[in-house]
């Protein structure tokens, strides 16, 4: 009957045909899966990865909004997207709501460079946080359908168990190919729930238990602009080559390679000359950007508190008072402290002339 409705074309879609919802999965409380499917029967063509553009007639006008495809084109006679909304969406928010089976939409697309297939590896890492998921089940379906066993680890970060999008179904996947490796950090358990992997912010030594051949991975990263920032800052703390990152931004789609940015974010640099300010005692330290604040103070007979030494316990907390440091924790302090100028002297360098508190 399926076969009789669409007639199925042979053709590959074209953006003139409207797309039609014919399916709609709730994922979690906040989204959804839509699919779609060309009513000639026209089938689709694109690399998994790579996000579409949607025409919304909300009201008080239409919006275009482009999302992610969680479909794979291994799997050509329909097209899917997952959403999620967040507090201020317009355009997520009325598919939610309004979006039902049968309805058409105008769309455009697929487009974008964020696929696997542009960077062949023999390992692969996708890390993600909340939505940010969509693009790695493209990918991991595809690896899943090409039939060839993968070495690929999907991290994922969440609010809670019940937030991860897409997880049964990976879970099913990864029980029938060892290649695929799962880990979930979570920030709190579900209420009446229990959890056994990860709690907690991914950090550095996380990173390491999850994926301890890191260093030999080709990196794909997706999710809030802050996370993948935290996450560049983590491989660049540990050495990681950047030129096997790439990362897909929700806020900006990168339609082509030219439109890919260059992320040119600060670091420690070796032989660059730093100074650290120790407002308490009055003493001014010339050092390398590649010290720590606490061995800065340590080489001039200061005593600030530390434990770990390796930004987990916190003990080193202090308050920076002026200029620009380089910090990768590991969960000793959280971002509205970061955000109210407290910083680790343990894993915190000085990027030229920095005044601490201690």
């Amino acid at each position: 009957m399926a076969k009789e409705r669409y007639n199925w074309s042979g053709e590959p879609w074209q953006e003139a045909e409207p797309l039609e919802c014919v399916m709609m999965v709730p994922e979690t409380e906040d989204a959804a899966t839509f699919t779609f499917r060309a009513p000639s029967g026209a089938w689709f063509d694109y690399q998994p990865g790579q996000f579409i553009t949607l025409d919304l007639p909300v009201p008080g006008g239409a919006v275009q909004r482009t999302y992610t495809l969680s479909s794979s084109p291994s799997r050509p006679q329909s097209i899917s997207v997952t959403v999620e909304a967040q507090k201020d969406s317009i355009g997520t928010r009325w598919m939610l709501d309004h979006l039902r089976p049968g309805m058409r939409l105008r769309a455009w697309g697929p487009s974008g460079v964020f696929s696997f297939l542009r960077h062949r590896a023999k390992k692969h890492l996708f890390i993600s946080a909340g939505s940010g998921i969509t693009p790695m089940m493209s990918m991991a379906t595809w690896a899943w359908d090409e039939g060839v066993m993968p070495d690929i680890v999907l991290i994922n970060a969440a609010r809670r168990p019940s937030d991860i999008i897409f997880h049964r179904r990976l879970e099913e996947f990864a029980r029938r190919v060892p290649g695929l490796r799962l880990r979930f950090t979570i920030e709190e358990p579900d209420p009446f729930g229990s959890w056994s992997g990860y709690t907690g912010r991914l950090s550095q030594a996380m990173l390491g238990l999850m994926a301890p051949d890191y260093l030999e991975r080709e990196v794909f990263c997706c999710g809030p602009a802050p996370f993948m920032q935290a996450v560049r800052d983590m491989l660049v703390g540990l050495g990681f080559d950047m030129a096997h990152y790439h990362q897909e931004d929700f806020d900006t789609p990168i339609r082509t390679e030219a439109d890919v940015p260059v992320h040119d974010d600060p670091a420690p640099e070796e032989g660059a000359r730093a100074e650290v300010v120790f407002a308490a005692s009055g003493k001014s330290v010339p050092c390398a950007e590649t010290d720590t604040i606490l061995a800065v103070a340590r080489s001039a007979g200061l005593s600030i508190p530390h434990g770990c030494t390796f930004g987990i316990c916190g003990t080193c907390k202090t308050r920076k008072l002026s200029g620009e440091v380089h910090m990768v924790h590991n969960g000793g302090i959280s971002d509205d402290e970061i955000t109210e100028g407290w910083i680790l002297a343990c894993c915190s360098h000085p990027l030229g002339r920095v005044e601490v508190e201690a």
